[in-house]
């Protein structure tokens, strides 16, 4: 077999590349294709509740974003990028098919095992790709977008077809087509490996430290028995998830603590441009706690109360993805060009719109109430334009903020920084369970939303009152819970957007020659 190399080009770009696409393409493949079942297995198959169901996805989704901190260090120190990858991509496919199974064990478990493993696979793909180029590549900025094409690629087409196999031929068909996606990807993974497109690239960093042996088992070893034995503690977190609150409270002190040890070893610009990166951390874990309402209660809202289309609710979740995948380019398109024309909006204000635009999502989810039919769905077409508006949103803020966090960071932290930046993801996903709480509420009592200035805000977008609502049945009633709460927390996103906004000159000073 003809052995290739990272210096043969493919579309300008080394091939090494157009193997890690795949593979992370697949890899999301698996992941969304289970996360949009994962709520609707456990309400309709598993019969837990609207907030137990919600409690147990944020517990999981939360910590799937502390574990990839831990997984990129030990990666740096041990394992390598290769290895990392590989043992990740087995944990994951091994937390699929075991969703086959029935039984809590089995249940919990699998989720703790595509925890751990997203924690070994996720950053060090990425690291991977960034490793084909060198330093001041111009190429890199090109390579990257292509890579997160793929990532929404897989985002947009599993939910797609998971969602068509579990609603034909059963949930676990959809749980067994994400692991195959998972080995998939490890199988094109490897075969770059077997062509050598990598060259000498993400292999273990340092042997010696890698084979030395504590109680006669090699440091490399460890990291594996460790990644198996992390398991049953992760699936306890995730099945006491009332208790997540404690973890929450830990990783603020551990962040906080390390964020002023560093303000002290710096100088005032460079402690000016880390505080400006904390508050764009901070608005990114309000950006998130409301955007990731999908995969939770707006799964279940698009089961319950709106009049689908050509689509199931699961499969709802490719909505955003296919939007991301039609409008990223434009939007790169778009910076360019005002950026040639001096008129190209500074990152705060970018951020602004961010948030103003996912509440006006939120708010048009809202006012689908209006168009509401006798069994109390609403048009599929608000759906639509609400992930529509989001979508661009999301353009707005995640990608701008990431670039961002790079130039605002002492250089000397610049790896912690980035860990803080991604934290965000942990603390949003963790109060976007209670913001899905807030949408389960008994019959009879329709919750904080209808109470107060609330009330008349909800009634203002939804044109649903109060007195009507309980009058009438159940299925209103529900409707009710979702459309309020997406009002009232769209409205917010949109105020603080706006003081953002209005705000900026304030904030860019202290980022100094960032724009």
């Amino acid at each position: 077999m003809k052995n290739f190399t990272s210096t043969t080009d493919v579309m300008g770009h080394p091939q090494g590349l157009l193997y890690l696409f795949f593979a992370e393409l697949w890899e999301r493949f698996s992941f969304y294709g289970m996360r949009a079942l994962l709520v609707l297995y456990m309400t309709k198959h598993l019969l837990y509740s609207d907030r137990m169901a919600f409690g147990v996805y944020a517990a999981y989704m939360s910590l799937v974003y502390v574990t990839p901190m831990i997984g990129g260090v030990l990666a740096d120190r041990i394992l390598g990028f290769r290895k990392a990858i590989i043992l990740g991509g087995v944990l994951m496919a091994l937390g699929h098919f075991f969703l086959t199974f029935e039984y809590d064990v089995f249940f919990y478990g699998s989720l703790a095992l595509i925890i751990v493993g997203n924690g070994f696979f996720k950053p060090n793909i990425s690291s991977l790709v960034g490793s084909l180029y060198e330093s001041g590549d111009s190429r890199r900025d090109s390579g990257f977008t292509i890579f997160y094409m793929g990532i929404n690629i897989g985002g947009a087409v599993a939910p797609l077809l998971c969602a068509w196999l579990a609603e034909h031929y059963g949930w676990h068909v959809g749980f067994v087509l994400a692991g195959i996606g998972m080995l998939i990807g490890l199988i094109v993974f490897r075969g770059g490996l077997v062509r050598n497109v990598f060259d000498d690239r993400g292999k273990v960093p340092n042997v010696s430290r890698y084979n030395e042996k504590f109680l006669g088992i090699a440091n490399g070893n460890w990291v594996v028995i460790t990644a198996f034995l992390s398991v049953p503690i992760f699936a306890a977190i995730v099945y006491f998830y009332e208790f997540e609150h404690y973890l929450v409270w830990l990783v603020s002190a551990c962040l906080l603590v390390f964020i002023m040890s560093v303000l002290q070893k710096i100088d005032k610009p460079a402690r000016k441009k880390l505080l400006v990166a904390v508050y764009f951390t901070v608005l990114y874990t309000l950006f998130s706690a409301i955007f990731e309402q999908a995969g939770s209660s707006l799964t279940l809202f698009a089961d319950r109360n709106v009049n689908l289309i050509a689509m199931n609710a699961a499969q709802t979740n490719s909505i955003n993805s296919g939007f991301i995948i039609l409008l990223a380019i434009p939007f790169s398109v778009l910076w360019t060009y005002l950026h040639r024309l001096k008129m190209n909006p500074n990152s705060v204000v970018k951020f602004g719109l961010g948030l103003f635009f996912l509440g006006l999502g939120f708010v048009i989810f809202g006012m689908s109430a209006r168009a509401v039919n006798e069994w109390a769905q609403t048009p599929m077409s608000y759906l639509l334009i609400g992930y529509l508006v989001l979508t661009m949103g999301e353009l707005f803020l995640s990608p701008i903020g990431l670039s961002k966090i790079t130039e605002l960071s002492p250089v000397k932290y610049t790896a912690f920084i980035m860990g803080v930046w991604f934290s965000a993801n942990f603390f949003g996903h963790y109060f976007a369970g209670k913001i899905a709480e807030l949408t389960t509420v008994a019959t009879g009592d329709l919750g904080v939303f209808s109470k107060g200035v609330l009330g008349s805000l909800t009634e203002l977008i939804t044109g649903m009152s109060v007195s009507e609502t309980l009058a009438s049945a159940e299925n209103l009633q529900q409707l009710y819970s979702y459309v309020s709460v997406y009002a009232c927390f769209g409205v917010l996103a949109m105020s603080i957007g706006v003081l953002v906004i209005v705000s900026f000159r304030f904030v860019k000073k202290a980022m100094g020659a960032v724009h």
